[in-house]
């Protein structure tokens, strides 16, 4: 007697998901989206880590630069594409570089919020809950993720802004394998193209965050199966795994030096149990909203349904990995070099996704003012924080626009008025100085520093190799703007270094050629003469 297998968390998508008209209305929100979420969110090119990669693709550009310290300055390109292939276009286009890196920040945005999109698309039938969903998106797109030093996308350009939705697009095409109840041949083999061709290209991208997301689109796929079996055991499974794969690298991984575990506990993110109240509160809400979406019962079943249970599985996952081998009384610290919460970037967009389509469902409805209320105020919201984040910076630092803030007109300075091989010195502290805004030296001033606390730390932390650099320069610059000009040139020369940039208040008889009103650039003399 033949039985049928029925598939609990499928549905038959609308037939107007596929017309002309849904993707023109698709393409159009998305566009209009995209611009939205610029003016809110703003753009950053050289801040945090979309400094350290534009600095990588200037030295492909130009090997010159960066004579000293150059394994801090492509220490990123040992596993991924995206430095060489921003260096590719450049070359090509015979565009500017922060012209190519403002269109990739353009076309990442867009291909995040389109990826949103077909995600939501599998989910909802009704074209106004997929517009909610995505709408939220653009409008949290920001949003920082717990407390694991991530945003869901930055103000700014790195290979994780390339490899998100990469792995967004994964997931809709493990959805799209599954999205019917008799799904043609031509249907799974489409879907698992997608599936495939989207994780190898955010595999040669971001390595990492490519195997964080091949981890959710299995645990989809196992929770997607029309076997029972499959779904409990394969999904069970999946998760031992998991913890297993971590369990034994922690146990093989090589014993780490005192000098080096100075600079693991500098990264406090890589330790939950170190995070404020309300990063740790960061990882559990979103469990819980997608635990109550994800495990309740639903007639015929849905595909955010699935959506929801993969995210709660492996952002739980993850945080029993992170409980058992992130933690800072461990010997080796492996595990948490990997960072497996960062997995909560997928968790999160799962989360929005859900919460704007039911906020567009009960509560907007087809109602205009509605609509425009609610995200008037998530913008504002959004903004206000954004000119907290960089308040002394303009709010689009746009290719063609001169930099308003004094520490980046610096540095252009330095760029254009300072010998290619010259090495600076800076507070190791320098940024996170008061009106400094994270703005990285190195990609403005186009010059070697030596490693500062932050950026270089987090460097170190990743590459041992680089650990007595990293602490050599730290000590050295620690303090530096208090010193006097004897304990500089002290410990300052022997480094090679000959300039330094002061905060405009420290006291030297160096000659400064350059001043503004945040810091001055001097040159290091050969001997100082005290009195």
């Amino acid at each position: 007697m033949a039985t049928t297998v029925t598939l609990p968390i499928l549905y038959r998508p609308a037939e107007d998901a596929r017309s002309g008209l849904d993707l023109g209305f698709a393409s159009g929100l998305i566009t209009l989206l995209t611009v939205i979420a610029l003016a809110v969110h703003g753009y950053h090119p050289y801040a945090e880590d979309g400094g350290l990669y534009m600095a990588e693709i200037k030295r492909l550009l130009d090997p010159g630069l960066y004579p000293h310290g150059t394994e801090f300055v492509t220490g990123h390109l040992h596993f991924s594409l995206f430095a060489p292939m921003a260096a590719w276009v450049v070359r090509r286009s015979h565009m500017s570089l922060e012209m190519v890196l403002f269109l990739f920040y353009i076309a990442s945005l867009w291909g995040t919020l389109c990826a949103g999109w077909l995600l939501a698309a599998q989910c909802y039938l009704r074209r106004e809950l997929r517009a909610g969903a995505v709408a939220l998106l653009a409008m949290w797109i920001t949003l920082p993720v717990a407390g694991t030093s991530l945003m869901l996308m930055d103000p700014y350009v790195t290979a994780r802004s390339l490899s998100t939705p990469c792995v967004l697009v994964a997931l809709a095409g493990v959805l799209e394998m599954f999205s019917q109840d008799e799904p043609t041949a031509g249907m799974r083999w489409s879907g698992l193209v997608v599936c495939c061709v989207a994780l190898f290209a955010a595999a040669t991208i971001h390595p990492l965050m490519a195997a964080y997301g091949l981890g959710c689109v299995l645990v989809l796929v196992s929770v997607l199966s029309p076997v029972r079996q499959v779904r409990v055991w394969g999904t069970t499974g999946l998760c031992l795994i998991a913890v297993s794969i971590a369990a034994i690298m922690q146990a093989l991984a090589p014993p780490e030096s005192a000098t080096y575990l100075r600079v693991a506990m500098t990264r406090y993110y890589w330790f939950p149990g170190n995070w404020h109240l309300y990063e740790q509160f960061g990882l559990a809400a979103p469990l819980i909203i997608l635990v109550i979406i994800g495990f309740r019962t639903s007639k015929g079943g849905e595909a955010r349904i699935a959506l929801a249970r993969m995210a709660t599985i492996c952002g739980a996952v993850a945080v029993i990995v992170a409980v058992l081998f992130a933690r800072q009384d461990l010997a080796t610290h492996l595990v948490a070099k990997l960072q497996p919460l960062r997995i909560f970037q997928v968790v999160y967009v799962v989360m929005i996704l859900i919460i704007g389509a039911a906020l567009a469902e009960r509560v907007l409805q087809q109602r205009f003012w509605r609509w425009g209320t609610a995200f008037v105020l998530l913008a504002g919201v959004m903004l206000f924080a954004e000119r907290q984040t960089f308040p002394h910076s303009t709010h689009l630092e746009l290719p063609w626009r001169a930099p308003a803030n004094s520490w980046e007109q610096a540095f252009v300075w330095i760029s254009k008025n300072t010998p290619k091989d010259a090495l600076f010195a800076l507070d190791a502290h320098y940024i996170t100085t008061s009106g400094e805004d994270a703005q990285s030296f190195r990609a403005i001033a186009e010059r070697s520093m030596l490693p500062d606390y932050s950026k270089d730390g987090g460097e170190a932390s990743i590459t041992p190799a680089l650990t007595a650099a990293w602490t050599t320069g730290e000590r050295a610059q620690t303090g530096l703007s208090v010193e006097s000009d004897a304990q500089r040139v002290a410990v300052l020369r022997p480094l090679g270094v000959t300039w330094v940039v002061l905060g405009r208040s420290s006291r030297t008889n160096f000659p400064c050629i350059y001043k503004n009103d945040a810091v001055k650039v001097c040159r290091l003399p050969d001997v100082v003469h005290t009195k």
